[in-house]
Order: C-alpha cells, then sequence, then structure tokens
C-alpha cells in the first residue's frame, strides 16, 4: 500500500472497502435476501448503507443530490417497512454507480482539500469521510454477521498487505 499522502491512503481505503462490500453481497444467499433483521428485509439493510454513503460520503448537504432511481421515499430508512422491494441487479447496478461516483470524487482530492467545507456543509471532507467509514463497517459488519450465522462462513476481507484479488479467489475465509 502507498502511504505518500492522506488523499492517497483514503482512497486506497475506499477501494479496497468497496471490494469487500462487492465480496459480502456477492455472498449474501439468496435465501437471505428477504429475511427481517430488526424489522427490515436484508436488501433493505444493504439499500440503507449505500444510501447513506452516496449521500454522506461527498456531502450530505448538496442541494443538487439526486435520489438514485430505485428511490423510494423513506427506502433507507431502516424503522419504516418498505413499500417497494429491491432485487439484486438493482442493489448490484446502484453500488457500481456509488463506486464510480467515489472513483471520480476521490480523483480529483488533494490533501489540502480535506480540511475544507463541502459548500452548505457543517463538516470538513475529512469528517465526512472518516464518519462515513464508520457507518458504512457497521453495518457490513452486520451483513457478515447475517451471512455467517446463515451459511457459517464468514465473508472476506482485505488486511492493508494483502493484494486485492484479480482473479479467481475465495470469498470466504
Amino acid at each position: 500500500m502507498r502511504e505518500t499522502s492522506y488523499h492517497v491512503v483514503i482512497t486506497e481505503m475506499t477501494v479496497r472497502a468497496l471490494w469487500e462490500t462487492q465480496n459480502v453481497l456477492d455472498c449474501i444467499p439468496d435465501t437471505l435476501w428477504d429475511i427481517r433483521f430488526g424489522g427490515a428485509p436484508v436488501w433493505q439493510h444493504i439499500y440503507h448503507m449505500l444510501h447513506e454513503l452516496d449521500q454522506w460520503f461527498i456531502n450530505p448537504d448538496d442541494p443538487d443530490f439526486v435520489e438514485p432511481p430505485v428511490h423510494h421515499p423513506h427506502l433507507q430508512n431502516l424503522s419504516i417497512y418498505p413499500a417497494a422491494h429491491l432485487d439484486r441487479r438493482q442493489i448490484d447496478d446502484y453500488f457500481y454507480t456509488i463506486k464510480a461516483k467515489l472513483s471520480l470524487y476521490l480523483t480529483s482530492l488533494h490533501d489540502e482539500d480535506l480540511l475544507q467545507r463541502p459548500e452548505n456543509c457543517t463538516w470538513t471532507r475529512f469528517t465526512l469521510i472518516l464518519a462515513q467509514f464508520r457507518h458504512w463497517h457497521l453495518h457490513l459488519g452486520m451483513l457478515m454477521g447475517f451471512v455467517q450465522a446463515d451459511t457459517g462462513l464468514c465473508p472476506r476481507t482485505l488486511p492493508p498487505s494483502t493484494d486485492i484479488p484479480t482473479g479467481p479467489y475465495d470469498p470466504y475465509e
């Protein structure tokens, strides 16, 4: 891992976290998709995690933020049972959209930008990114727990010293 600047470290950790997210999503059995945990189906837990990542990683107060095409009012709210249903393809499409959005954002970021506040935002970019990592990984851990409880297998994560797999790999640890 390169550690040449703060934004490089953030970028590399984000790339790794996105890989882990895709791996966890791939490990979720279809039989778990609609099972409720805490009142919300697994797919809604995923949508909540992704929606918050989409909105909060860059600027939660961006007046130009556009909800994804699959969004319905309160769909990201885990305390409201959804009126809509999202399938795996819709979740995957949304994930890939966020992945591309974050990639573009991170390539434009420099160290001096990290302590600046985005337009209309209370927090600095660095605070937003760290807060999102906390939230993102809380939910990623929950999803991993759902998978492990159901299958007995733990989805793979990547230590900083491990290269991101490029070919076939075992998705479990």
